[in-house]
């Protein structure tokens, strides 16, 4: 999966859909993927950010971003294949795109992320841009976890954290640690 960058200048449309985990809006910037939202209070996006409502039948990314995550939850599906628009600076795309090579049903730490993108020392600016991530499960900042392995922050709460590793995890074959 790329990461690219994106000047939000396209059309932008949203949908909710149901899933296991709650209500998720889903948001498209031209035909991209641009964000994916959990119903988190006071963490909201900008109702400008997300353009205006339709249905998931109004772009062909949409609906295809509903039915790979109805497969995810099903527990059928361990990597996404959609086109994506993410807004960010050039740091956090790089955390981002390093997000996606944590194999599906693992877990590491934020400064193993750090290492991996060759910038040891910044665990928190990690853990900030992860934070940051507008497209979350499809790129899996959920997979990221406390030094000692514990789950620590996630912007849709550390339930639907946990939901989500252990839905991995037994799809994986592999026990929560």
């Amino acid at each position: 999966m790329t990461v690219t960058a994106s000047t939000r200048a396209g059309s932008l449309v949203h949908a909710v859909i149901a899933s296991p985990i709650g209500p998720l809006t889903l948001v498209a910037d031209d035909g991209k993927l641009a964000g994916l939202y959990m119903e988190v209070r006071g963490h909201e996006p900008e109702p400008a950010s997300l353009g205006h409502l339709g249905s998931v039948g109004d772009d062909a990314v949409l609906a295809e971003a509903e039915g790979q995550l109805g497969a995810y939850f099903a527990g059928d599906l361990t990597s996404f294949d959609l086109p994506l628009s993410m807004t960010g600076t050039g740091f956090q795309r790089t955390v981002w795109a390093a997000l996606c090579d944590i194999p599906y049903g693992e877990t590491i730490s934020y400064g193993e992320l750090a290492r991996r993108i060759g910038q040891p020392s910044a665990s928190r600016a990690v853990g900030l841009a992860n934070g940051r991530n507008p497209v979350s499960i499809v790129v899996p900042c959920h997979r990221v976890v406390g030094a000692n392995g514990s789950l620590t922050g996630y912007g849709g709460g550390l339930d639907r954290k946990r939901y989500l590793l252990a839905l991995e995890q037994k799809a994986s074959g592999q026990t929560l640690a």
